[in-house]
Order: structure tokens, then sequence, then C-alpha cells
């Protein structure tokens, strides 16, 4: 399998030297754009823990990766924020380490001028921000005001709300299921859809004999409901 790190400042291709010649941490669409080539097709792996840069070259990697035709799996294994979230969002699969975060944020810009120059730079940047918000709705099937909504406050997911909002598919080494996803951005308890939605087919099954409550004119069987869920392995959550 083919395996492209994303780690450091993301940065335009002419200006990756700089970086090299400093000795620090830097990734560019060229760094990216070899290792593609190369692999040719096959399962490519992209490993990320970087705290963002470029904007442009961000989305330069994102499209390259999404244009790929090979599967292509992410793994967040520190940080993928600002423009290596949306990098992040270019995989097929996308797992997140359990002690790895997600932050997305606006787009930053330094402008000078007159009011007439500062409106006209605002206005560019909020609409940039649609643009990145595209990636996280594509992946996360959120709407773009919820997304902007998040970028404003300049959000920051640990695994468990990243995966709650489906910014990622799964949590690193988590096979048994215990870190559900028990919190929302907003920090109150909240049980996950998956598990909603088996409690909806639960009290959807002909009851038996037991306590029965009304609920939209059915009979429930409360004690056969309960009996049912306790079957749902790896559904329990824990406050």
């Amino acid at each position: 399998m083919a395996k492209v790190k994303i780690k450091g400042v993301i940065v335009a291709n002419d200006q990756k030297w700089i970086y090299e010649w400093f000795d620090m941490e830097a990734t560019s669409p060229n760094d990216v754009g070899l290792v593609i080539d190369e692999a040719n097709g096959e399962d490519l792996e992209v490993e990320i823990n970087s705290g963002g840069g470029s904007v442009y070259a961000g989305s330069e990697i994102y499209t390259a990766l999404k244009d790929y035709k090979g599967n292509i799996t992410v793994k967040i294994v520190g940080i993928a924020a600002s423009a290596a979230s949306v990098i992040a969002m270019a995989g097929d699969s996308v797992q997140i380490s359990p002690t790895a975060q997600i932050m997305i944020h606006n787009v930053s810009s330094i402008a000078r001028g007159d009011y007439r120059d500062l409106q006209h730079e605002a206005d560019v940047i909020r609409n940039y921000n649609k643009s990145i918000a595209n990636a996280y709705m594509l992946k996360t099937g959120m709407s773009q005001e919820e997304l902007l909504d998040l970028m404003d406050k300049e959000t920051w997911l640990n695994a468990q709300q990243a995966k709650e909002l489906e910014f990622v598919n799964e949590i690193m080494f988590d096979d048994g299921n215990q870190l559900v996803a028990c919190t929302n951005v907003n920090n109150s308890f909240m049980l996950p859809m998956e598990v909603v939605n088996k409690i909806r087919n639960v009290i959807k099954q002909p009851s038996n004999d037991g306590v029965k409550i009304k609920k939209d004119n059915t009979d429930i069987d409360i004690c056969q409901a309960k009996l049912n869920l306790l079957k749902l392995k790896g559904d329990m959550v824990h406050e």
C-alpha cells in the first residue's frame, strides 16, 4: 500500500524549499502528487498530523486525492486542523486516533486599503468559507448553514465528536465500541443515531404479555422492548 504523509505546514510548491532550508516539516501539493503518480491506482493511505496552512495548497491536495482512482484511507494521528481538515475529507474511509482532533474554522487573510478594499476582501473570504464547507458537506451530509456556524465558532472535535458528526468513519483501535459517541459539540449527553434507530425498530415489534404504554396510538410492551434492547451488543452508552 502506498502512503502519503501530510505533516507540518501545508504550503505552496514554490515555498516548500524555504521550510526545508529551515529544517521545518511541511507538505506541498507536489509531495502528494509524486506519491499518487507512483501509486498508480493501488490502495493509498494518507496519514495526517498537520495544523493546516495555505487554503489553496490544501484545496489542490484535496482535489488530487478525491480524483484518485484507487481506494483512499485517511488516518488522523495527531491533528487535522484548518486546511488539513479539508484534506482529511478526501478519504473513502476516514479514521481518527482516539487521542487526535479535528479543527475547522473560517479562512483568514491580511488586507490593506480603503473601506472598499477591506469590504471586498471580506466578501472574498466569506465566499471561500462556503467553498471549504463543500468538502465537509460531501463527507458529513450536514447543511452548509450548520457547517458555517461551526466554522464561525472555530470548532475543535475530539474523536467521539468527529465520529458523531460523521467527519470520520471510525475511531482507530476502538474494536469494542468503547468510545461510543456520548457527547455532541456542546458537550451534552446524546445517544448515537444508530441506537435511536434500533430503539425505534424495537418498539415497533409485536408486543407479548407485559407492561404496555401508548405511543402514537400503538401498544408497546416495555418488558419485551427492554429485553430486545439488551441484545444489541455494544450499543449501551455511558455518561
